[in-house]
């Protein structure tokens, strides 16, 4: 069984009213359907996560929001203690999603210049300081290359059933190195299904968008419906896979639609992770086929409606069941 994850609505287009209310619909609808928790990303054209992940707390009594954290935005100290005090305030978990930032131009708007490698080199340094913090009932002393603590301590530090869960983002070797030395589960947008051998995924987690009907016929015209042909958005597409230095960017960008698996909204600039399009069957079994690789978690890309959420709960129904016969 998947840990399933939805991702909350981006703020661009929207005035704060309906931003709101869009937030408050998802949540609901990922609550419904048994959503573990929903993603809150963050660059620099969107709101802040954390108030975010209020919202989020507030509008349900079981998803967990999982924020995007990273040293530009926040040092690691505010990060534990905005998680230990969310967690306090509303008795819940917070997951943190530990990324580096992938955009250049982001990055250098606020004065960051690291390169590439060098960035997982200090993410590593910032969830050990996160990690220390939350976990340890004494204060923390640390010093390393990029942070140094002196005798520091959580007000509040959540009690182990509360621990926030630590994950991270990244597709290349050095997030590879960084998720395997802080030992949590690092999320990737995923090639092909069967591009990959048994258990390369292992421990892994992947970020798709589904659209699941019950017949492939109705999935491909929802898809089409959806995502259009987009010339300006292929080519903002284009501009972007020059500018980032972003793995998995520049990865998914040379991989080439492959059946169920569909690049098309990513390619348009209207998202950022892979598609699986088809019937149920159909898209169970790719899904069942990343479960054989390895892969136990999956974050679903924002919701157009509650009933896309309905399709995609049969298809991962039917996908654990293949799974349990496989392995029978």
């Amino acid at each position: 069984m998947l840990d399933v994850y939805t991702t909350a609505p981006a703020s661009v287009g929207l005035d704060g009213p309906a931003y709101r209310r869009r937030l408050a619909d998802i949540t609901a609808w990922t609550e419904s359907a048994g959503g573990v928790g929903m993603l809150v990303y963050s660059d620099n054209t969107l709101i802040d996560p954390w108030l975010v992940a209020q919202l989020i707390l507030d509008e349900s009594e079981r998803v967990a929001p999982l924020v995007a954290v990273q040293p530009v935005y926040v040092s690691p100290y505010a990060a534990a203690r905005l998680a230990a005090t969310l967690s306090f305030l509303h008795g819940r978990e917070v997951h943190l999603n530990l990324v580096t930032g992938g955009s250049r131009q982001h990055l250098a708007a606020l004065g960051d210049g690291v390169e590439h490698d060098e960035r997982y080199e200090r993410l590593l340094e910032y969830g050990t300081v996160i990690q220390q913090l939350l976990d340890s009932p004494r204060p923390v002393t640390f010093t390393g290359a990029y942070y140094q603590l002196s005798a520091a301590s959580l007000p509040h530090r959540p009690p182990p059933s509360l621990s926030p869960r630590l994950v991270l983002s990244g597709s290349s070797d050095a997030s590879e190195r960084c998720a395997a030395a802080l030992g949590i589960l690092r999320f990737a947008y995923p090639r092909p299904a069967f591009d990959y051998a048994p258990s390369e995924l292992a421990g892994a987690g992947i970020r798709l968008g589904l659209i699941a009907r019950p017949t492939s016929a109705e999935a491909w015209q929802a898809a089409h419906d959806r995502f259009p042909g987009d010339p300006m958005g292929e080519r903002r597409h284009r501009i972007v896979t020059r500018l980032t230095d972003s793995h998995w960017h520049a990865q998914l960008s040379a991989v080439a639609d492959a059946g169920v698996y569909w690049l098309h909204p990513f390619k348009t600039y209207r998202t950022f992770c892979p598609y699986l399009v088809g019937d149920y069957d159909e898209v169970a079994a790719y899904l069942a086929a990343y479960q054989t690789c390895g892969v136990e978690s999956l974050i679903l890309d924002i919701p157009a409606a509650e009933d896309d959420l309905h399709h995609a709960r049969l298809a991962l129904h039917a996908a654990d069941a293949a799974v349990t016969r496989a392995s029978a």
